[in-house]
């Protein structure tokens, strides 16, 4: 990377850690377990978010049996927790905006816990749409520089139905709208490139940029919040130096 990283190549990043925490298993069960109940149907091929849910698993190696216990749960099949799905809004360190993605099964737990949270290292959770305005909800796709070219990469993913190709330093990044993410993706896939990240994600319109007491402490509730039993995904719209990162 030259210069700095955004909030999104912050997590990127991270995802190597993350996926070593135990906690990433407790949240891919839950997100599984919701797509079954919402999406209608527990067939994968005829829910697209539980087919993305169960994608994601099988990438962290979870075992068959508990994907299917987790499905089950979600269509009824067998006893298990309802877990509500809430956003949280909030502000960070330096005025950074945070969106906060819950899966829970107690919301005045859940809130109460993030308040505190959030008011220990800097920050103050917010009301409802206090900064989901400044977010785009969009399809987001990383792929390793080595794997093409930009030239060839833009022609790919516009040809599917791209927004737009940019270059992020390490990677490029792909952007599309949620409706043409699939497709996208699959042109990618169909092209022999394996993403190293894709999502329907809230992009920042723009970033605030962090440096000194403000960045580390802007890390330090960024991973105090992803180590939340409830909380399944954050998004921010902060940048640091690389130096800051380390």
């Amino acid at each position: 990377m030259s210069g700095h990283s955004k909030w999104h190549t912050i997590k990127h990043k991270k995802g190597a850690l993350d996926a070593k925490r135990g906690k990433i298993f407790t949240k891919l069960i839950k997100e599984i377990t919701v797509a079954a109940r919402t999406g209608g149907s527990g067939d994968p091929d005829a829910n697209a978010r539980l087919r993305k849910a169960i994608a994601d698993a099988k990438a962290q190696n979870m075992p068959n049996d508990t994907i299917e216990r987790a499905i089950k749960r979600g269509t009824g099949e067998i006893e298990g927790v309802a877990y509500e799905e809430i956003t949280y809004e909030g502000y960070g360190p330096g005025g950074v905006a945070v969106l906060i993605e819950t899966m829970t099964d107690n919301r005045n737990r859940t809130v109460a816990e993030l308040r505190h949270l959030f008011s220990k290292n800097g920050g103050n959770l917010g009301e409802s749409g206090s900064v989901a305005w400044m977010f785009d909800k969009k399809g987001y796709i990383v792929v390793d520089k080595a794997a093409r070219s930009e030239e060839e990469l833009f022609e790919i993913a516009i040809e599917a139905g791209a927004d737009d190709v940019r270059d992020d330093g390490d990677a490029f990044e792909i952007f599309t709208s949620p409706d043409n993410f699939d497709a996208v993706l699959e042109a990618v896939k169909k092209a022999g490139i394996e993403p190293q990240a894709a999502s329907i994600s809230m992009i920042p319109q723009n970033y605030v940029r962090l440096e000194g007491a403000d960045a580390k402490q802007m890390l330090k509730l960024y991973d105090v919040l992803e180590d939340h039993d409830d909380v399944q995904k954050i998004y921010a719209n902060f940048e640091m130096d690389e130096s800051e990162m380390e």
